[in-house]
């Protein structure tokens, strides 16, 4: 294996842990208005996030880091080509963020009402952006001879990649709702189980109809399809399975189903990408690869390095992050 490869694998990997993480993060954001009716149970809801919201984003922006470092021309393409809807999640993120600290600073009901909508709005964008985003790059754009996108914001909004992120919106609430299950109790967490069972069989819905809209848009033109369809696969039983267990009640167990969901979806079309990086819709001559696309090989090997270092301390930081605030969080006993 090259080290473009392994670069390729690892900016895989990094979308996994964010969409993962990042994803029952957005999910609770989304689901912040309708589970929460009271200021004590919308405090609570925040609170069982209060610990990994900002944690979680970093992988975002780690992603985005190795992803300039390693493939330049990849990030320079889709962050000048996507510059609207990228520029439109850094927004939504600030918004969201701004609201998780403010909404407490105010007692008044409005006040925290339209913060509370705002972390919202500030969830709900980017889950969808980021599936549109994700469609897109996997489907292929219109890339010129000089490695440009040449489209336009609209031509991003194609019906592929909306259904694309409609499928993200749904699985990031499922897997949000799923957690919420294994950190609230009594009513919200009876709540929860019965939102997640309900964006489960949505998931399903929307999974099944990007899983057939994907073949003639995206498989039919992998080089790498058998691998791809093997986490695809991976990820339609673990779907399967998160059903059963949220209708068991196992939300742990659920919990882990639905974010190998996440992983296997993610691998998949990621998979389906290789060797390619950004598929030009103009000649596929003009599609960027791991290779045209790549730093020089001295840059990626001393990146190889670093990653080696840091990447299990990160790991291990995050693992005991999570293990410190595993315990639930109870609406009467809220701290704002």
């Amino acid at each position: 294996m090259d080290l473009n490869t392994l670069w390729f694998i690892l900016i895989t990997v990094l979308f996994i842990g964010f969409f993962f993480l990042e994803g029952f993060d957005y999910g609770v954001g989304i689901l912040l208005p309708f589970l929460g009716k009271t200021d004590d149970e919308r405090r609570a809801i925040i609170n069982t996030i209060g610990p990994f919201w900002d944690g979680n984003e970093v992988w975002m922006i780690t992603a985005g880091g190795a992803l300039f470092a390693s493939f330049p021309k990849w990030y320079a393409t889709m962050f000048s080509g996507f510059y609207i809807p990228l520029v439109l999640i850094l927004l939504a993120l600030i918004f969201r963020g701004v609201g998780f600290e403010f909404r407490s600073k105010e007692e008044s009901p409005g006040w925290r009402a339209t913060w509370d909508w705002l972390i919202w709005l500030g969830s709900l964008l980017p889950a969808l952006l980021w599936g549109v985003a994700i469609a897109n790059v996997v489907r292929g754009v219109p890339i010129d001879a000089n490695g440009n996108y040449v489209g336009g914001f609209f031509y991003l909004l194609n019906p592929y990649a909306l259904v694309g992120g409609i499928t993200f919106v749904v699985l990031f609430m499922m897997h949000g709702a799923t957690y919420l299950s294994l950190k609230l109790t009594d009513k919200l967490e009876k709540q929860a189980k019965k939102i997640a069972w309900n964006m489960w069989v949505a998931t399903l819905v929307m999974a099944v109809i990007f899983l057939v809209y994907s073949y003639p848009e995206v498989f039919t033109h992998s080089q790498y399809f058998g691998i791809a369809a093997v986490f695809l696969a991976i990820a339609v039983v673990a779907l399967l399975v998160d059903g059963y267990f949220i209708k068991k009640g196992e939300m742990g167990k659920a919990f882990w189903a639905g974010g190998l969901t996440i992983l296997g979806v993610t691998a998949g079309f990621f998979a389906s990408l290789y060797p390619n990086v950004m598929p030009s819709t103009i000649d596929p001559k003009y599609s960027l690869t791991i290779y045209n696309a790549s730093s020089s090989p001295y840059t990626l090997k001393v990146m190889t390095i670093v990653a080696l270092i840091l990447v299990p301390i990160v790991l291990v930081y995050v693992a005991w992050s999570y293990w410190v605030f595993r315990g639930r969080i109870t609406s009467d006993k809220v701290v704002y």
